[in-house]
Order: C-alpha cells, then structure tokens, then sequence
C-alpha cells in the first residue's frame, strides 16, 4: 500500500509569495521499515538531545582529549626541567694555545698530536671550542683536550 501526498500549487503573486516555503512531507510506507529504522527516525524527529558522532568525529575528539595528557607524559618522561645544578667545582683544567699568524687548526692539530689523525684532533678542538668553523685568527686562545696534552 502506498500513499501519495498532494501539495496545493502555490500563487507567485502577491502576499502568499512571501511566506516561507515549507518543506513537502516525503510519502513513506512504514511497512517497508524496519524497526530499527522506525526508531531511529523516530528519535531524530524528537530531537533528543543526544550528540551523534561519526567515526571520523569520534577520532578527532579523542584525539584533542588525549593531546594534554600526552604533552605531559612526554614533558616529565623526558626530564623536562628537571636539572640538578651541584655546588661542587669542576676540577677540568685545560692547556690553551695561542693562534699566531700563518697558523691553522690543522698545523695546531699536527703540533699538538703528531701521532693522531689530524681530522680527529681538529674535530675535537672545534667540538670543545664550540667553534662553527675551521677558521681562527692571530691571538685567538683555543683549548686542547686533555687527551691531547702532555700531562
């Protein structure tokens, strides 16, 4: 059994043209649903309140509700601030050189360790020197690693 519905044409002249339109009702057979259909469409038209979520919706909201929690569990897991500053002295000493004119960090390297790779030499005075380049000038006083030292 089906119905049919019959809407009444409606006049484009004069003040019934400008009420709002309403929206046609749709025919349905309620044999063809389902119940479960039935109570679905039933609960949307009551408008009960509740919140539907899509899966995509249910990934985003979990995932904005997780991010704090997961910002601190990497700040403290990390060690964040968690610095410990003694009171005791380092007993480091270093020996320094001086850079004089003609000088290079591969001269001083060949001076300093003849018997090392220069290149290792090099890389660990630049690493203790925090130096960014090769480069050095006359007068310029650079720290030698202890391992490097004559002691």
């Amino acid at each position: 059994m089906s119905t049919a519905v019959i809407t009444p044409i409606r006049s484009t002249f004069g003040p019934a043209a400008r009420r709002p339109i309403e929206p046609r009702p749709t025919a349905v057979d309620p044999a063809a649903l389902s119940s479960n259909q039935t109570a679905t469409s039933t609960a949307a038209r009551r408008g009960s309140g509740r919140i539907h979520l899509t899966r995509r919706g249910r990934v985003v909201f979990t995932t904005l509700a997780a991010a704090p929690f997961i910002a601190l569990a990497a700040w403290f897991g990390l060690g964040g601030g968690s610095a410990i500053a003694s009171s005791s002295t380092s007993s480091t000493s270093f020996d320094y050189v001086t850079v004089e004119y003609g000088d290079s960090l591969w001269s001083i390297a060949s001076d300093v360790a003849p018997e090392a790779d220069p290149r290792d030499v090099i890389a660990d005075v630049m690493s203790l020197n925090q130096l960014e380049s090769s480069t050095v000038v006359p007068g310029q006083r650079i720290a030698l690693p202890e391992r490097y030292t004559a002691s």
